[in-house]
């Protein structure tokens, strides 16, 4: 996990896939979303955002995405038990299909 005096990585991915072909969703995604929104640790800790992001990627079925942010939520700080807790009360809310879906992709981040 990260410590205070660290600076989270600079995001590309947008300028990486979307860059020509939509340049400013690329430099929103990057620079606003990741470059704004996610440097904010003193309102929020990138682990307590990596969860809420992961349940809200579940909540919709962004599984594409889902991946992404699974490692980034274990970058984080979030533990496979952790993970595993979000899911199961999720699969209340929001589904057993999305439940089971998210449960695959998790177990390909978080490995014993």
């Amino acid at each position: 996990m990260r410590n205070g005096s660290e600076k989270m990585k600079k995001q590309t991915a947008g300028r990486d896939n979307l860059g020509t072909f939509a340049p400013k969703f690329a430099e929103l995604n990057d620079d606003v979303l990741f470059g704004e929104v996610w440097s904010r640790e003193t309102e929020l800790s990138p682990r307590d955002r990596s969860m809420i992001t992961v349940a809200a990627l579940i909540s919709g079925g962004n599984f594409e995405q889902l991946l992404t942010h699974l490692v980034i939520a274990k970058t984080n700080g979030v533990t496979k038990a952790e993970i595993a807790e979000v899911i199961t009360h999720l699969a209340f809310y929001v589904g057993w299909p999305k439940a089971w879906s998210a449960f695959n992709r998790a177990k390909e981040i978080f490995l014993d």
